[in-house]
């Protein structure tokens, strides 16, 4: 572990994205801890991204990637270890990077479609589409919502706020997912599923 936190801070050129993947085929080697390597190892690929500058936010998650391609996934580190293939592994690695910022970008323009949709949708409300707006600006943070925290946000009145929420669920924006009277709970469902 020592030799390869040594790596990670050694300022000698070598091509970034190569040695965060490199790091992380060390660790996964290594395999310091009786449980979540994989978890640790995944999260260091991410803060190292963070770490060098080519993200500015965290927002680039290969564990999805290495959880669909798990054979492949293991194939290579073993191919690695096993007969010193690192350039496989290499490979394996930056696709694994190009289809992760691929998928993320076309979560980034599904959000900003839905944003627009959304704002053209809302402002058949009214007067009631400012406070619908600041609704929406709430669900694109955390895609869920009941009246409590919605009168909380808006500062309206208990009946206003349950008939934006009303107009909101009828023009297909939120979806109320308790069934109950009392106690509702609202998702922003489309939002959600740009995710999966």
């Amino acid at each position: 572990m020592g030799d390869l936190e040594n790596f990670v801070y050694n300022e000698n050129y070598f091509p970034d994205l190569l040695k965060i993947a490199l790091v992380h085929y060390q660790f996964e080697t290594i395999h310091p801890f009786l449980d979540g390597n994989g978890r640790v190892g995944r999260l260091m690929i991410t803060l190292q991204l963070v770490e060098k500058g080519i993200l500015k936010n965290p927002i680039l998650y290969l564990s999805d990637f290495f959880e669909k391609n798990r054979s492949l996934y293991y194939d290579n580190l073993t191919r690695a270890r096993q007969k010193n293939d690192l350039l496989q592994w290499f490979k394996f690695f930056l696709v694994g990077v190009i289809e992760t910022a691929e998928n993320g970008v076309e979560t980034f323009d599904g959000i900003l479609k839905l944003q627009k949709e959304v704002e053209l949708s809302i402002q058949n409300l009214g007067s009631r589409s400012r406070n619908a707006q600041i609704l929406v600006n709430h669900l694109l943070q955390q895609p869920f919502i009941n009246v409590a925290i919605a009168k909380i946000i808006t500062k309206l009145s208990l009946p206003s706020v349950h008939k934006l929420l009303n107009d909101m669920e009828n023009l297909g924006i939120i979806e109320e997912t308790t069934g109950k009277k009392r106690d509702r709970i609202y998702l922003f469902s489309k939002y959600i599923n740009l995710f999966k």
